[in-house]
């Protein structure tokens, strides 16, 4: 082939490269974001710190496995879990904390009045069951019986919420609990229980169905006394890409899925 052919060939293959080229760039949807055109999420590292509920220990053991686990940089510190009076108090004194989850809006307030936070978004609620020892030793029946100082009663105190809505629980039932202890914590009352302690308290349902130590009663009036679980970061976290990014995950349907799984209603 003469110089004058070979140029002319190499000319035409040029162009062509370059046609496909500008058809490709063309294909591509001219208004998509790079967020848009990549499924990757940001790489968190570092550690989180997550103070939550008591009640919400199966749940959110399940969430930050799950979470660390798509996220292997970030170390989830092991989620801190008492009553949302004591950590509202803990965190409002400067406790560490990144992310907080209560069981109530009235304690997440708190935090909120505090200026440590602000925008938390409602992921869950819950409402209360009447728990017994398993086969009910103590021949409970119903919300009555909690009024018979014969029997042992423990309650959640009055300042954590399943003290709150157990104290409004039984005062629409018109009832008078001849109460033997108050506990911090919703796990404290179930604990006591479980270990035939106590004839009968009351817990929240996604407590109850955690252990077949107990015997669940269904009360009248507990679904029009709901507990509404409010999550937020705060707003001097030490990690506050990996605390927004946790919240919306909660938020999410994975969120939604394992707070289903366990009992959770809808926010």
């Amino acid at each position: 082939m003469r110089h004058g052919a070979t140029v002319r060939v190499a000319a035409l293959l040029a162009a062509l490269v370059l046609g496909l080229a500008g058809c490709a760039s063309v294909d591509r949807d001219p208004g998509a974001s790079p967020a848009e055109t990549t499924s990757a999420e940001p790489e968190l590292s570092g550690g989180l710190t997550v103070y939550a509920a008591a009640s919400l220990q199966a749940a959110f053991d399940e969430l930050a496995t799950q979470f660390e686990q798509r996220h292997p940089s970030l170390r989830v510190q092991p989620v801190t879990y008492d009553g949302s009076s004591t950590l509202a108090t803990q965190i409002i004194e400067g406790a560490p904390a990144d992310v907080f989850a209560a069981a109530d809006e009235p304690n997440m307030q708190k935090v909120v009045d505090a200026g440590l936070a602000s925008g938390p978004e409602l992921f869950a609620t819950n409402t209360l069951t009447l728990v017994v020892p398993a086969g009910d030793p103590g021949g409970i029946d119903g919300l009555e019986d909690l009024a018979d100082p014969d029997r042992t009663v423990v309650l959640c105190a009055a300042e954590v919420p399943c003290g709150a809505a157990s104290a409004a629980l039984l005062s629409n039932a018109g009832v008078e609990p001849s109460v033997d202890s108050y506990e911090q914590n919703v796990t404290a009352v179930l604990t006591k229980v479980a270990a035939g302690e106590a004839d009968a308290g009351l817990v929240y349902v996604t407590d109850a169905s955690t252990t077949r130590a107990v015997d669940a009663i269904d009360v009248p009036g507990a679904d029009d006394v709901v507990n509404r679980y409010p999550v937020v970061a705060l707003n001097d976290g030490a990690n506050p890409e990996a605390a927004g990014a946790f919240v919306a995950f909660v938020l999410g349907d994975e969120g939604r899925r394992v707070l289903s799984a366990l009992g959770f209603g809808a926010p």
